[in-house]
């Protein structure tokens, strides 16, 4: 199984995101930096909509996650309720 990753700028903006990534993604690993974080998963990261919208408290379209993205690696699948990325086996 490879790794995904997806790596954003550090501001207010993404903090909840990034929590919301980990809660639905508990195997996932966080490397911080002082500009970006980036987090790994082994085999596929999801990233829910509504799990998003609990932590920042407003409503969320998940292509909104594209103004503080600084990069990503795997195949994305992308709709209106979740983000994911994956390597196929």
């Amino acid at each position: 199984m490879s790794t995904v990753f997806i790596a954003l700028q550090t501001n207010e903006d993404t903090r909840p995101i990034i929590d919301a990534i980990l809660i639905d993604n508990p195997h996932a690993i966080v490397n911080r930096d002082p500009a970006m974080v980036k987090i790994n998963a082994e085999g596929r990261l999801d990233i829910h909509r509504t799990t998003i919208e609990e932590q920042v408290g407003r409503a969320y379209d998940l292509q909104e996650l594209q103004v503080n993205l600084i990069t990503l690696s795997g195949h994305v699948d992308e709709t209106e309720d979740t983000f994911s990325l994956f390597w196929n086996a």
